[in-house]
């Protein structure tokens, strides 16, 4: 091999081709498209169906005014002759362009006969601010890749199929709508056409699918790793990308904007309003805004259990490699949740040796830091590796997770809520927070504390009657029922504001049955404001005692209501939400509140690069998805109240999934340890004028 050449082709890679083999160079290839409708002359706007909206002709399309009377105003386009056979498509994409001032959310749905919003359809959006242009794509087949027939694949989220939720070949509409709007909205949408390419894989010669490396073996693309010697050799091409690409030049070694103004330094990271935007303001006193990613961690293990036949080259017990052998117990949904515990294999390991040698620990551990830096990222986010951020190179939010006494009749999708109201809760985390003292307590680089994520917030009356609905001797119960007697005095005056047939204050006790929630609304709510105060206040009331001066940031809302906001608002000094959309420009705390908020996680996804699945939000490959992530972090550094984003995460998960089946194509880097190029220059031209875009931005 010449090696001239290969190392050539590798940097042309990392900075800015693509690889397909040893000395192979690829231009991007455009996949052939069908139009499936012309707006031309020919074209009879008298064939829209419309509802709650009006449609007339726009340039090269149709342009949709939709009222806000009816749940789902919008059209339907009936497909010219009766149906398209598209078969050959991954999906179809559309040119929209908001006319309005004010942000939209268009959707399309692309139908079977029979369709009816859940059935024999398949529905996307996108979001677009006031006169912005993007293109919507709706997916009509879940992966590039469909089966000849169908196989069983356990363990994950995505995966090649032999048939998807709707029939390809036999499509017969599509509407166009905004879901349930609250004003009128206008846009117009053109350029409709299906695109990609599905490709038939035999189902019979599927297996082994995932070779040593831990990557698809049945598709080639930009960037996949090929050999040994081509996985050192990208490193090699890499360190001569982070040495061109030191950092922004007017940061100190916090990450903080040495440029800007000089503020109060304490010694540990603070908030502060400034110039009409919340900040958050270093141990030195300058303005620093947290751009992150989570899971900077070497950990990447897939369960390999009754699946060993997935895998082409599993080490044998005297190898190396072996050693990345472990074993999981961790699944709460999918296949493993019922065939726990279960033995793994961890690729992403096994490839930092081949890559780093004995020493591979301490090597990913100092490029991740050198790489953060080159980035424009500031930040070692949530679930990360303690060896990694108590290096002290990069600023990092601390991560307190512990377990207590659950509230029996609660249920959610990561499990119970707590029973904030047994002494187990605060014992609990009393001894968790022992655990920081000597590492994170105190330490400057410590931005802050999350504690918890994504818990069961509910409707704002779901924890008092999950109260209700538990056992008798469940403490949250006894303390409801005592505030109640100091309200309604007896019983009888309970049953008359429930409408309910109590016999004793003990027979409510022992019951677990739900009251009607609109008779009880009033007492329901005023229960669930408590535990969501008793929730907030015993960490802050903690933190404070074990960490004084240092931030706590949250539980990390995904789903929560406006009266678990106020609560969290009440109590924390900055708000943290989980938010996958494709934007938070408009993102606030109920009622106005003014207050910092924080983006724990956020992502998205492709699949031109070998992975099964996109993640929560799907782009078209990966320059949309380093498109969507400049425009998501833009948004969010325009908003007042959000003082950073932290990317969900660092590396790709497992091609064949984590314990729960997730298995995203949502890393910076992939399972080869080679970063993404087109993610990569988005979070370098974000990260590195960031502070003068917030200042400056309206």
């Amino acid at each position: 091999m010449n090696k001239t050449r290969y190392f050539i082709a590798v940097l042309m890679f990392v900075i800015g081709g693509f690889v397909t083999g040893p000395i192979g160079i690829l231009a991007a290839v455009q996949d052939e498209s069908l139009v499936l409708f012309n707006f031309g002359g020919d074209f009879e706007i008298d064939s829209v169906i419309t509802s709650n909206a009006k449609v007339t002709r726009a340039a090269a399309g149709l342009r949709i005014e939709t009222g806000h009377e009816k749940p789902w105003p919008g059209i339907t386009l009936k497909a010219p002759a009766g149906k398209w056979d598209l078969s050959k498509y991954e999906y179809i994409s559309i040119d929209v362009k908001n006319v309005s001032d004010e942000p939209v959310a268009v959707s399309c749905r692309v139908d079977n006969p029979g369709a009816d919003g859940r059935k024999n359809c398949v529905t996307d959006s996108v979001n677009l601010a006031g006169g912005e242009e993007g293109t919507l794509t709706v997916r009509i087949f879940p992966v590039p890749w469909k089966l000849s027939e169908p196989l069983e694949l356990i363990g994950m989220r995505g995966y090649p199929v032999h048939a998807g939720k709707v029939d390809t070949s036999n499509i017969t509409q599509m509407l166009f709508y905004v879901a349930r709007p609250r004003i009128d909205h206008v846009f117009e949408i053109r350029n409709i056409r299906a695109g990609g390419s599905v490709t038939v894989l035999n189902a019979k010669t599927f297996c082994p699918f995932i070779d040593e490396l831990g990557q698809f073996v049945h598709r080639d693309w930009p960037g996949k790793t090929h050999s040994i010697d081509e996985l050192k050799a990208h490193g090699i091409a890499e360190q001569k990308d982070l040495s061109e690409h030191s950092g922004p030049a007017d940061r100190n070694k916090y990450g903080g904007w040495t440029a800007g103004p000089q503020l109060k330094a304490t010694g540990l990271f603070r908030v502060e309003k400034y110039q009409g935007k919340w900040w958050l303001v270093d141990p030195e006193g300058r303005l620093f805004w947290s751009h992150g990613t989570d899971c900077v961690r070497s950990g990447n293990s897939t369960p390999i259990t009754d699946r060993e036949h997935y895998y082409s080259a599993l080490p044998e017990a005297d190898s190396p490699f072996a050693q990345f052998y472990g074993g999981g117990s961790w699944a709460p949904h999918g296949y493993y949740k019922d065939h726990s515990p279960y033995k793994t294999y961890d690729f992403s390991r096994a490839n930092f040796l081949r890559k780093y040698g004995e020493g591979w620990a301490g090597a990913f551990a100092e490029i991740t830091h050198r790489r953060l830096k080159s980035w424009g990222m500031n930040t070692i986010a949530n679930w990360s590796d303690r060896d990694i951020y108590l290096m002290r190179k990069t600023p990092y939010v601390c991560t307190i997770s512990y377990s207590a006494k659950t509230l029996e009749g609660s249920e959610g999708y990561w499990g119970k809520f707590f029973d904030v109201f047994d002494p187990s809760f605060r014992e609990a985390l009393r001894r968790r927070l022992e655990f920081e003292k000597g590492r994170s307590i105190g330490d400057p680089w410590c931005i802050g504390y999350f504690v918890h994520n994504e818990l069961a917030w509910g409707d704002e009356m779901s924890l008092a009657l999950a109260t209700l609905i538990s056992p008798a001797e469940q403490p949250a119960k006894k303390i409801f029922l005592d505030d109640l007697k100091t309200k309604y005095k007896t019983i009888d005056e309970l049953n008359n504001a429930w409408a309910t047939d109590y016999t004793t204050w003990d027979a409510l006790l022992q019951s677990r049955q739900a009251p009607d929630k609109e008779k009880a609304q009033a007492d329901l709510t005023a229960f669930y404001t408590k535990t969501a105060e008793t929730y907030f206040g015993t960490i802050r009331d903690e933190l404070d005692k074990f960490a004084p001066g240092q931030l706590y940031m949250g539980c990390r809302f995904a789903w929560v209501n406006d009266r678990a906001a106020r609560a969290a608002a009440k109590f924390c000094d900055i708000v943290g939400y989980n938010r996958y959309s494709y934007s938070v420009a408009e993102h606030r705390l109920p009622d106005g509140i003014d207050k910092p908020t924080i983006i724990g996680e956020f992502h998205f996804g492709a699949l031109d690069r070998g992975m099964f699945h996109t993640g929560l939000r799907k782009t078209a490959n990966q320059q949309d998805r380093a498109d969507k992530y400049g425009s998501y972090v833009r948004g969010a550094l325009r908003n007042p109240y959000i003082v950073g984003t932290h990317w969900f995460q660092y590396k790709d998960q497992a091609t064949t999934g984590r314990g729960d089946g997730e298995n995203y194509q949502i890393g910076l880097i992939d399972i080869c340890d080679r970063p993404y190029p087109e993610i990569i220059r988005a979070v370098r031209e974000v990260g590195y004028k960031l502070y003068e875009y917030r200042l400056k931005a309206n």
